[in-house]
């Protein structure tokens, strides 16, 4: 079959209904999500090498088998973390079908969706280098940093489902994106640290793992320090808010973002006196993966492309 005829035969295919696409790009949220969960569970039970090779669990085999230097369930706990990255891009892949069928196509919305299917070969490629390098740090660092860039992605696609191609008109009041810009470089300043903390500390991934040799209560401190000043920003974006009598969705969506960040910080202060224990790490994981979504929510309520009329839409 030709390239024309198998385009043609896609392009007779109905349109998806909005219910369809959202559902596919919340699911490509959760999942994103989810892929950086799985890791942490990886790491606090020292499986990262349990699979010893990438693509294949162990050499000559796809799958876990019985290994003198690997227990089976580390095997299966890592072998099982790389299954769910099949997941990850049935999902992403999903989300840029539904956005291609859309009549007329919309640029915005299309190029959002395709970042999907390639940012998981990316994340693929990043996880097999971090394998091949033995779990070295700043390559599980990289490997978490994507895993929030993506997050943050598929945040904004659920958000262009109803957007459209022109450019994006400000929505708040005067001063909130210029804050919010600054709070997300602080995010990203505040993610990096978390990774550094987490190379120092006790939880390599794999026993034999060299940590990153830097005094892990200073790096905890600096990472709190980032929270505090992301915190603060927080708070100036709601004087803004409140002062300009700000109600409905970005109000609602700052609330959830401030409960969020209020929660990972106490957590994280936990975790930190309690000496790390793996349960609490797989936790802040989980809160840092809410606190991107949120954070990228509502810089995307802040901005708004209006779906013209002239675009379908089924429900």
């Amino acid at each position: 079959m030709s390239l024309e005829t198998l385009k043609a035969r896609i392009d007779r295919l109905p349109a998806p209904s909005r219910r369809a696409q959202r559902a596919a790009a919340i699911t490509v949220v959760v999942t994103q999500a989810l892929i950086a969960v799985t890791g942490s569970v990886v790491r606090v039970t020292g499986s990262g090498l349990g699979c010893r090779t990438w693509p294949q669990c162990q050499q000559g085999s796809m799958f876990p088998v019985d290994h003198p230097e690997f227990a089976m369930l580390n095997q299966w706990i890592e072998f099982g973390n790389r299954l769910l990255t099949g997941v990850v891009g049935i999902a992403a892949f999903a989300v840029f079908a539904l956005a291609y069928l859309v009549r007329p196509r919309r640029r915005h919305y299309l190029r959002l969706a395709l970042t999907m299917p390639v940012g998981v070969l990316v994340q693929g490629v990043i996880g097999g280098i971090t394998v091949r390098l033995d779990l070295l740090w700043w390559t599980v660092a990289v490997h978490f940093l994507a895993s929030a860039v993506m997050i943050w992605l598929s945040v904004m696609v659920v958000h262009a489902i109803d957007e459209g191609d022109e450019p994006a008109r400000r929505r708040g009041p005067a001063g909130l994106a210029g804050l919010l810009g600054i709070s997300v470089v602080v995010l990203l300043g505040l993610l990096s640290a978390g990774t550094m903390v987490t190379g120092a500390g006790p939880h390599a991934g794999d026993a034999a793992t060299p940590r990153l040799d830097l005094p892990v209560e200073t790096l905890a401190h600096v990472h709190a320090a980032f929270m505090f000043v992301y915190l603060g920003l927080l708070l100036g974006a709601g004087v803004l808010l409140r002062t300009n009598g700000t109600t409905g969705l970005l109000w609602r969506r700052y609330l959830v973002l401030v409960g969020a960040v209020l929660a990972q910080g106490l957590l994280g202060f936990v975790q930190f006196w309690t000496g790390v224990p793996g349960v609490l790490v797989t936790l802040h994981v989980l809160g840092a993966t809410l606190v991107i979504a949120a954070t990228a929510s509502l810089w995307c309520t802040t901005r708004e492309r209006t779906l013209t009329p002239a675009v379908p839409v089924t429900v």
